[in-house]
Order: C-alpha cells, then sequence, then structure tokens
C-alpha cells in the first residue's frame, strides 16, 4: 500500500525551519481544534490529558488505542494545520507502536509523541502517582520502530522522556534524550516538573545533538514562548489550557445560571448561537444543500422497503429482519438512516413485516406489511402509499451505499429516476459475480460509451427494460435498489399500480404471477411499457448489498 506524502505532515516540518518557535495548543475533540487553528497556533496537540478529562477518566491509559484514535481522527478532519497526537507509551511495545504509527498516519495525524512511562502511564503531574520508566533501550527501539513503520516520510516522530518527572535527574534526562534521538526521534521532549524554567534551560545548554528540544511549560506560567525558545526549546506546547478555561468558564456559568434560573443572568458568558453554527459549518451546509439537493431538497422522503424475509439468510435472522442485522455497532437500518440524513434526507418511512415488533429505532414513521409471506416489493411500497407525494427516494432494505450515489440521484432531473450500477458488465465479461440470488438487470438506450469505469459527462440514458429474467448478453448494468421520483413520478407509480389493482389483480403482472406477488421492477417495466421515461443515473461500484450469509459478513469486514 502506497501512501501519498501528508501536506500536513509536510507543513510540520517546513514550519520548524522559521526562526521562530513553533506554538502548539492543546484541544480533545473537533471544535476546540477548530478554536486552536482560528487562535493563529501552527499546530495542534491532540492531549492525552484533555482527551481522557473531556471523557470523564484520568489520563492514566484507561481509554482504548481505538477511542484515542478516533477522536485524533475527528481533530484532523477538523483543521487545516497539522496535528501532533499525544500517543503516551505507543499503546504497547515496539510492535504496537508500528501499528500506532500507520493508523495514526490513515487519520492524517502529522506527527506522534511518545513517552517512556510504563504502561498504563500515568500524567505527568499526578503527585501520588509511582512513577515508572521503561529502560532507554527499550524505549529507543520503539522509536526506531516508529521510523522504519511510517509511511509517509514527513510524519514526525516525538520521543519524550519523564527521567526528570521521575526524580532521576539531568544526567538520566539526557542520556535518555541522546538515546532516542539517536534512534531517529525528529523532536526530543524533556517534561519537568519544576515550578520555573531553569531546570530545563540548563539541559539544553547541555545538549549535544542536532534534534530540536521540545517543551510543555504547563508548571511554570511565567516563562512565556520567547524565553522557552531563547532557552533553547524549537517547539512550545500549551498542553490543556484551553480545556482548563472552558471547565471554569462552565461551572460560573451554569453555577449562576441554576442560582437565578434565568437565562438573562448568564447570557455575557455566552457565544451567540450564530458564532456555534459558524464553527461547526452550518454555512457549508447550506451550500452543500443547495448545490446537490432538489430545490425542496428538505422536503424529500425517503421510502425503505423492509417487510421480507429471506430464508438464505438463516440463522442469522431467526430473531430479527435483515435490515436490523447489526454492522460494526449499527444496524443496517441505522446506516441507511445516518446517510440520508448526510444528505439532507430527514423525512424517514419504513415498510415492516417479518419480525416487526423487533424495530426500536424511533426515528422512522412505520407502516405495516402483515401479508409479507405472500405478497412482493410493491404491495409493501403501497402499503406507505400516504409517503407518495413530492419527492421520494425509494430503498430496499438491504443495501448501503456511499453518500455520493444519493447526491447524485437528488440532483437527477427525471420523474422515474434509478441508480445503475455500470460495474456490472465488468464482473460479467470477468465471469466474477458472486454467487447470489438473480440481479435486478438493467437495458439502457445508450450506455456508456468511454468505458464503464469513467462515467462523468454521460448524459442521462433512458432505461429500455429492467428486471431479473433479461439476457445477460444485452443487460448493460444493475439496478441497484434506490430510486428517485419526483412529484409527477409519484402520480405515474401510483396510478399505474391503481389501473392494474382494478383489471385483473390475479392475472400476471411483469415477471410476477400476480400483482400482489409482484416487484418493483415489474411495476418499473409496465411504466416503461406506458411510454414513460425512466432515466439511469449510473455509478460505478460504491454500494453493496446483503443477500446472504457471505455479503453480510463481508461487509462487516469492509464498512467502517
Amino acid at each position: 500500500m502506497i501512501h501519498a506524502p501528508s501536506s500536513q505532515a509536510r507543513s510540520l516540518r517546513e514550519a520548524l525551519s522559521r526562526p521562530r518557535p513553533l506554538l502548539v495548543a492543546g484541544a480533545h475533540n473537533p471544535l476546540s481544534a477548530r478554536l486552536v487553528q482560528e487562535a493563529g497556533f501552527d499546530a495542534v496537540w491532540a492531549s492525552g490529558f484533555e482527551i481522557s478529562a473531556s471523557q470523564g477518566v484520568p489520563d492514566a491509559n484507561i481509554l482504548s488505542f481505538s477511542e484515542n484514535l478516533e477522536i485524533a481522527r475527528g481533530i484532523a478532519r477538523a483543521v487545516q494545520i497539522p496535528v501532533i497526537a499525544d500517543c503516551d507509551s505507543g499503546f504497547g511495545n515496539a510492535v504496537n507502536v508500528v501499528r500506532t504509527v500507520r493508523e495514526y498516519e490513515d487519520a492524517g495525524v502529522a506527527g506522534i509523541c511518545i513517552e517512556d512511562n510504563i504502561f498504563p502511564k500515568r500524567c505527568s503531574f499526578y503527585s501520588s502517582s509511582r512513577r515508572e520508566l521503561v529502560t532507554p533501550e527499550e524505549h529507543a527501539g520503539k522509536i526506531r520502530a516508529a521510523k522504519a513503520a511510517q509511511r509517509d516520510p514527513d510524519t514526525f516522530i516525538i520521543a519524550r522522556t519523564e527521567a526528570l518527572i521521575a526524580g532521576w535527574g539531568q544526567s538520566e534526562a539526557l542520556r535518555r534524550a541522546r538515546a532516542y534521538a539517536d534512534a531517529g526521534a525528529d523532536a526530543v521532549l524533556i517534561h519537568s516538573k519544576s515550578r520555573t524554567l531553569d531546570e530545563l534551560a540548563e539541559v539544553s545548554a547541555r545538549w549535544d545533538r542536532p534534534t530540536p528540544l521540545v517543551i510543555v511549560p504547563t508548571i511554570f506560567p511565567e516563562a512565556s514562548a520567547t524565553d522557552c525558545h531563547a532557552a533553547g526549546f524549537k517547539i512550545v506546547i500549551f498542553a490543556n489550557h484551553g480545556l482548563r478555561a472552558g471547565i471554569r468558564a462552565m461551572q460560573e456559568t451554569l453555577t449562576a445560571l441554576r442560582r437565578s434560573e434565568r437565562i438573562a443572568d448568564v447570557e455575557a458568558n455566552l457565544v451567540p448561537l450564530e458564532e456555534v453554527y459558524r464553527l461547526v459549518g452550518v454555512t457549508e451546509m447550506n451550500d452543500q444543500e443547495k448545490a446537490f439537493l432538489p430545490a425542496d431538497g428538505n422536503r424529500v422522503t425517503a421510502v425503505i422497503l423492509a417487510a421480507g424475509f429471506e430464508p438464505e439468510m438463516l440463522p442469522l435472522t431467526q430473531d430479527r429482519p435483515k435490515a436490523l442485522l447489526e454492522i460494526n455497532g449499527r444496524t443496517v437500518l441505522e446506516w441507511q438512516i445516518a446517510t440520508l440524513n448526510a444528505c439532507g434526507i430527514r423525512n424517514v418511512a419504513v415498510v415492516r413485516g417479518y419480525q416487526k415488533e423487533a424495530f426500536t429505532v424511533t426515528t422512522p414513521r412505520y407502516y405495516d406489511n402483515d401479508e409479507y409471506a405472500e405478497s412482493g416489493e410493491l404491495r409493501s411500497l403501497f402499503c406507505a402509499e400516504p409517503e407518495l407525494q413530492g419527492n421520494v427516494v425509494v430503498l430496499y432494505s438491504d443495501v448501503l451505499f456511499d453518500p455520493a450515489i444519493l447526491q447524485k440521484l437528488l440532483k437527477a432531473e427525471g420523474d422515474v429516476n434509478l441508480v445503475v450500477d455500470r460495474a456490472w458488465c465488468d464482473h460479467q465479461r470477468s465471469g466474477s459475480i458472486p454467487a447470489r440470488p438473480p440481479e435486478d438487470l438493467v437495458i439502457t438506450e445508450a450506455p456508456p460509451t468511454n468505458g464503464y469505469r469513467r462515467l462523468t459527462g454521460q448524459a442521462p440514458s433512458r432505461v429500455l427494460r429492467v428486471g431479473r429474467d433479461l439476457p445477460r448478453e444485452q443487460s448493460d448494468g444493475e439496478f441497484i435498489g434506490m430510486l428517485l421520483l419526483s412529484p409527477e413520478g409519484c402520480d405515474l407509480v401510483r396510478r399505474a399500480y391503481r389501473e392494474a389493482a382494478q383489471a385483473r389483480p390475479d392475472a400476471p403482472y411483469g415477471e410476477a404471477p400476480s400483482l400482489r406477488q409482484a416487484k418493483l421492477t415489474d411495476l418499473l417495466q409496465n411504466l416503461i411499457d406506458q411510454g414513460v421515461a425512466v432515466q439511469a443515473v449510473d455509478t460505478y461500484k460504491g454500494w453493496t448489498e446483503i443477500d446472504t450469509a457471505e455479503d453480510y459478513q463481508r461487509a462487516c469486514a469492509e464498512l467502517r
């Protein structure tokens, strides 16, 4: 796996070449990181102390590797300046450090700091805690492992020694610092519990390596960054001051509010709601809605068809419908709703049937198809007929999809628009289509002419046929189980269903033996046969469906 160099890691190194000190401030979540960036600091310190405190636990390796990593990932995504992550002792030995470096690189972090505390560590300033350090040889091995593991040559590795905190003296601190620098550390942080800068200034005066020194002046607040720089320190980290200031502000405001029980008495302490909106990107969200959603995008309704029972999924679905299978802590339905919400769709209806009592998610409106065992998808859709007005997205309950697919669908201008995966043709040619129930195949009027992998610039193509019994050699895509109906499209669908129900409801309908057992594709083909323009919205992969136990296992492995 080849990684492109991180622009933020490169920026961090470039900043070190400037004559002034590099100023870094602590953060514990994306919002506090944005405040650090807006204050003008050069980089963010993803502080172990702040992150632990924000979760209500001591800074003692109580939070897991994954918990720390995800918070650092969120911080890195939220800012445009480098992020240096406090990784304590590396979350284990040198082998664990290899994974730590690679995972944090993948999270967008520019640098990490690893200290020579034993695991589990204790915060440097916990006065009653026992202070034990690993040997300098062991920690130097961690630093070598970190440098060997990095895929981005600019990733910045800081080695930290707690020898002064442990009371082992300047000579031991320097011995360790030199060993870590010689092992390849890009910078060395020598921590101190002295109440003045003097001790670290003496250590810096004896420093005889080109490796830059890092200082954290938490308990000698009189020392300025200029003072620290003059004493020989290149990087100055203000590690936890945003959190501490926030605690003071919240304590005072909440105490006053409880006392007076009137918001006006604390109004002067509060930022306007508009400032919160600005910090979290409401303006950007509004711009995205204008760019990607229909003109009436806030009134798009999603109808998820989740009534059916597939015996192929047993025993996984013995006590729950397929839509409620869990994938990495969320049910399939919750994944779908989260993606719909991320694309601006808040109105969600779910048609349930098999094991309907298992549905406990409160967000959607529910409709019941109690005849699910004898009926098809079309019957389920019309159980939710009150929702078929305005712009409507209809979605199978076993489909997981990239938001980009839905965003593209929402921009479609036709009355009936189907998402068609053109990757099916590549699978068909290569013979790599997985063994699963028959696909809903599609034949379009004008399939892509510039290669199925390159779909940009293609005008919408009209769907000529859709269904499971189409000739494979003539098919040029697969309907993924997602479509968009305009208000006129909803009228067309209701009218076609009503006409079929009034004519001969027990007669064959499309590929189904009767209207009662019909699939959604049977109605779509009926519309096409009536001359309705059904448009294909092309995609190339970016989705998966769960039809078999193997599909479910693959989704669990791939979806994060």
